[in-house]
């Protein structure tokens, strides 16, 4: 098994006919991902490399059977992309634009509480089950399948601890990028008890970064309701107080929010931490020993 996306995923992507959109729908595809449509308003009838466009999210779903959307749409449109594909009844939207403002999301999300569709994102990397499907912009080729998985606030930072932990000859379930912003529409903990679920997850990674509580929140989740072991990595052990590094949301405010902060409140939950990549695939391996 995997979590997200695997082999019944049926991909429709909004702003497929823009360079972005169209260039990582095409290396979707190639990877093996079942990409049924895409939308872009005012373009229905044309293609895009043979892959339908529709004019909306609805039409290509009655149209395809679509179930997951990505949406590559300018910021200021992204908030309706996202309703739209919802409203389509998406079960999974991964939105990778970034720059959405935060009183968008904040509507959305209170939005997504009605139930029964979930949201990646925004600026979000996506999500990959190695060997079977990929939504996003992940770099494939550092990823391999296998039984552990890793759960992100950060794009590069999953490359790289996929990448040694797939050196040491220990490959991925599935890899979730939920984003850096400080509002997004999967918390850790709702990527963690997915994980929980899942016979084929033997243990998770979780890369974390300074800035918020939702990692002192997925401590208190991990030590209450997983068997799974977790490993965990924070980011961000030199940033000084006050200025924000790389995403949106990473940035220490006040007392709370630092690394090291998260460090202690995540061991204090039973999370072992590697200081750097490296240390967190030789915590894995010897974990799955």
């Amino acid at each position: 098994m995997s979590i997200l996306v695997d082999g019944n995923t049926r991909l429709v992507v909004q702003g497929v006919t823009g360079r972005e959109g169209q260039f990582h729908t095409l290396r979707n595809r190639a990877y093996g991902t079942a990409v049924v449509a895409g939308v872009t308003p005012g373009k229905a009838g044309q293609d895009v490399d043979g892959i339908p466009v529709f004019n909306t999210v609805r039409d290509a779903v009655e149209a395809t059977g679509a179930n997951t959307s990505m949406i590559f749409v300018p910021p200021r449109f992204a908030p309706d992309a996202i309703y739209e594909s919802l409203d389509a009844g998406i079960a999974l939207t991964i939105t990778i634009t970034e720059g959405i403002p935060a009183h968008d999301m904040m509507r959305i999300y209170t939005h997504l509480q009605r139930g029964g569709q979930q949201l990646l994102g925004p600026n979000c990397p996506g999500a990959i089950s190695p060997g079977k499907a990929t939504v996003g912009i992940m770099p494939t080729d550092v990823f391999t399948p296998g039984r552990v998985g890793v759960v992100s606030r950060s794009g590069t930072l999953t490359y790289q601890i996929s990448k040694e932990i797939g050196d040491m000859g220990i490959g991925q379930s599935t890899v979730v990028g939920i984003g850096g912003d400080p509002i997004v529409g999967s918390s850790f903990i709702d990527i963690l008890g997915q994980f929980e679920a899942d016979p084929d997850t033997d243990l998770v990674v979780i890369v974390g970064e300074i800035g918020g509580d939702e990692e002192e929140k997925a401590g208190a989740f991990i030590a209450a309701n997983m068997t799974t072991p977790v490993v965990g990595y924070i980011a961000g052990f030199q940033a000084p107080p006050g200025k924000q590094m790389g995403h949106a949301g990473a940035i220490i405010t006040g007392s709370s929010g630092t690394a090291e902060g998260k460090k202690e409140a995540l061991e204090a939950m039973g999370v072992q931490v590697g200081i750097t990549p490296t240390e967190v695939a030789e915590i894995v391996r010897d974990r799955l020993r």
